[in-house]
């Protein structure tokens, strides 16, 4: 398999469990499991705004912000660790580090293989 192929297949993955997540986020704090004490758009808020930025990078392929988007991933992952052991959100926990790991791998391969792509494509002589 070409680097372009791997670089493109996991870009997919990435957009597809980014978007992913986005919705689950949505669906778990303003419908599946709403914060009993405060505001549930608040919450919601707070986990979406910081992956929102990343939007645009992830949707036009630019490999470096995926590397920073992994970085901030582990942030979520300490939570949805955590979220997984207790007993009444365990569920909404591991599918929450299921979406995270996937994510994670898919941009952490994107940016490898894509920033390998750019560099072997600018060392290619033009013909």
């Amino acid at each position: 398999m070409t680097l372009e192929a791997k670089a493109r297949i996991s870009g997919q993955i990435t957009r597809i469990s980014f978007v992913l997540l986005l919705i689950f986020y949505t669906a778990r704090f303003l419908w599946l499991a709403p914060a009993s004490a405060g505001n549930p758009w608040v919450i919601w808020l707070v986990y979406l705004l910081p992956l929102i930025g990343f939007t645009p990078s992830v949707l036009s392929g630019k490999p470096r912000p995926h590397a920073w988007l992994c970085f901030v991933l582990l942030i979520y992952f300490l939570g949805a660790v955590v979220t997984a052991t207790q007993p009444n959100l365990a569920l909404y926990g591991w599918i929450e580090v299921l979406l995270l790991v996937t994510l994670f791998n898919g941009a952490m391969l994107f940016a490898r293989w894509q920033s390998q792509w750019n560099r072997a494509q600018a060392e290619t002589p033009a013909q």
